[in-house]
C-alpha cells in the first residue's frame, strides 16, 4: 500500500529533469570517481557554470519540501531505539526502522508492539519471518488442542450421560 502518492510523483517528475551531477574531468580519467565534488580551481570551467559543461549542484533542483525523506512506500522514515518510541508515531503516516543497534529480544518486542498498534516496520529482518511462521505453527496447534479438548468434553459427556439414563430406566 503506498500512501501519499501524488507527494511521490511530484517527487520522481522533479527526478527525472534534474541533471547527473558528475564530478569535473571524472569521464577523463579513471583514476576519478563520478561522485561529486565541487569545482574550486581558479579558472575552472565548471565552477563559472561555462555552457557545454556539466552543471553544477544547486538548490533549484531539490526535490518538493513535503515529499523529503519519505520512503518510497509514501511513509516517513523513523529510526526506533525502544518500544517507548512507538509511542510518539501515527500508523497512519509513519513507518519505523529499527536501529541497528537494537538486539534481537528488544526486535522482536517492538515488531509485536509495531503490529499491536498497526505501525509498518520497514525493516522486520529475519527474526520477524521465523517469528511470524513460529505465531502460524501455534495458532494452528492451538486449533487443534482446542479440537481435541472439545472432543474429549464430549466423550466425557457421553459417557456421564449413559449412566444417568440406564438408572432411571432401573428406577421405573
Amino acid at each position: 500500500m503506498v500512501i501519499n502518492k501524488e507527494l511521490l510523483e511530484a517527487r520522481k517528475k522533479i527526478f527525472d529533469k534534474r541533471p547527473n551531477f558528475v564530478r569535473l574531468e571524472s569521464w577523463r580519467y579513471d583514476r576519478l570517481a563520478e561522485s561529486w565534488r565541487k569545482p574550486r580551481g581558479k579558472d575552472n570551467k565548471m565552477r563559472k557554470q561555462v555552457s557545454g559543461v556539466p552543471r553544477l549542484v544547486k538548490i533549484g533542483y531539490r526535490g518538493p519540501r513535503n515529499a523529503r525523506g519519505l520512503h518510497p512506500s509514501g511513509y516517513t522514515d523513523n529510526i526506533v531505539f525502544n518500544i517507548n518510541d512507538l509511542s510518539y508515531l501515527d500508523p497512519g503516516k509513519d513507518a519505523v526502522r529499527i536501529a541497528h543497534v537494537v538486539g534481537a529480544r528488544k526486535r522482536t518486542e517492538i515488531i509485536s508492539k509495531a503490529a499491536s498498534i498497526n505501525i509498518k516496520v520497514l525493516n522486520p529482518g529475519k527474526e520477524a519471518s521465523k517469528n511470524k511462521g513460529k505465531e502460524k505453527l501455534e495458532i494452528a496447534r492451538g486449533a487443534e488442542q482446542e479440537k481435541k479438548d472439545v472432543d474429549k468434553k464430549k466423550e466425557m459427556n457421553d459417557e456421564e450421560e449413559e449412566p444417568i439414563k440406564k438408572k432411571e430406566v432401573d428406577k421405573s
